[in-house]
């Protein structure tokens, strides 16, 4: 009796050891802030530590995407996922059996990673998952908006509104003074070329801006919003030359005021590039809220003086017009 007891446990004993243990976690969050992502895979009870009588395996659902045989030095990768690596092929045999994805390639779903030591063997799962978290502090529940870009989708269509704004303001204030004021068709040709290709950019940048994920393309779009945005502080100021021959304080202080927008915005897109998700984003939105609001009171400005111009002439017009005639009179004679 004490014989089969003594080699049952024996038994046991020699199943334990003949059995890894993998530790990790049942759960990975990936975000497209990152770049890639790691699933976590140890070995606490590696006996030989020997890279050369380990083999390790990653599957998804069951299939292999990954496999790396110690012995031979031999990958093996799924044309699907071609950026899967052992995050340390150095510390393999510590027991770190990580891989590493890219953000891209990390598709959601259940990983299992297996690892064998000569006749030891051990198995560990996890499930790769969409990240809840879109911003600093706040969470969603739905997995389509979770972690699915740069900025939310709420700024993202504030700052693309804001910027359609100042360019709406900007081409009307034109309209306005072409109406009331006289102005040579170079003259116009000279400013309408810079606005239209600034909208030409613009629109290219909202396009990849507009994008989901956090990439270069989405950087270069919001820098191909903001940047070229600083063509609209001469318009202002020529729109203005137009309409007056000494330029008033009001006039020049709403030109410090868009001024002042488009710094507190490249100094926001500035913030925001190396950052996701972007912490600074309300800096950005408020520098292309300064400009269209300064954009506005323009409009406004300009309207207002335009309507006294029925009656009355721009100023230095009146002075314009008798010197003009007083020439003509001086030369007749």
């Amino acid at each position: 009796m004490w014989l089969l007891a003594a080699s049952v446990l024996l038994g046991a004993l020699r199943a334990g050891s003949a059995q890894l243990i993998l530790t990790g976690t049942d759960i990975v969050e990936k975000n497209d802030c990152n770049e890639t992502v790691i699933l976590p895979c140890y070995v606490t009870n590696l006996r030989e530590n020997n890279e050369n009588v380990m083999f390790v395996t990653w599957k998804k659902e069951k299939k292999v995407i990954f496999s790396f045989r110690g012995g031979t030095n031999e990958f093996y990768k799924d044309p699907s996922f071609l950026s899967a690596k052992l995050v340390s092929q150095a510390d393999l045999t510590k027991g770190v059996a990580s891989l590493m994805l890219s953000t891209a390639q990390a598709t959601v779903g259940n990983y299992s990673c297996e690892v064998t030591e000569s006749n030891r063997e051990g198995e560990t799962r996890m499930e790769l998952r969409q990240s809840s978290v879109v911003s600093c502090g706040e969470e969603n529940t739905t997995p389509k908006e979770a972690g699915g870009s740069w900025f939310l989708i709420v700024e993202r269509a504030i700052i693309i509104s804001l910027l359609c704004i100042v360019i709406i303001l900007c081409a009307a204030q034109l309209i306005v003074i072409v109406l009331k004021c006289e102005m040579e068709s170079q003259r116009r040709v000279c400013i309408i070329i810079p606005i239209v290709i600034f909208v030409a950019v613009a629109g290219v940048g909202t396009a990849l801006f507009f994008q989901d994920g956090y990439t270069a393309q989405n950087q270069a779009g919001l820098g191909l919003i903001v940047v070229p945005a600083v063509i609209l502080v001469p318009f202002q100021y020529f729109m203005f030359g137009i309409v007056f021959d000494s330029l008033p304080q009001t006039t020049l202080a709403l030109i410090g005021l868009k001024i002042l927008g488009y710094i507190i915005a490249v100094v926001g897109f500035a913030l925001c590039v190396p950052a996701c998700p972007p912490l600074h984003a309300s800096v950005l939105i408020a520098g292309f809220a300064i400009m269209a609001t300064a954009s506005l009171l323009s409009l406004v400005y300009v309207v207002i003086m335009g309507s006294r111009m029925k009656d009355h002439p721009r100023p230095g017009k009146a002075v314009e017009e008798p010197l003009n005639e007083l020439q003509s009179y001086v030369i007749r004679e």
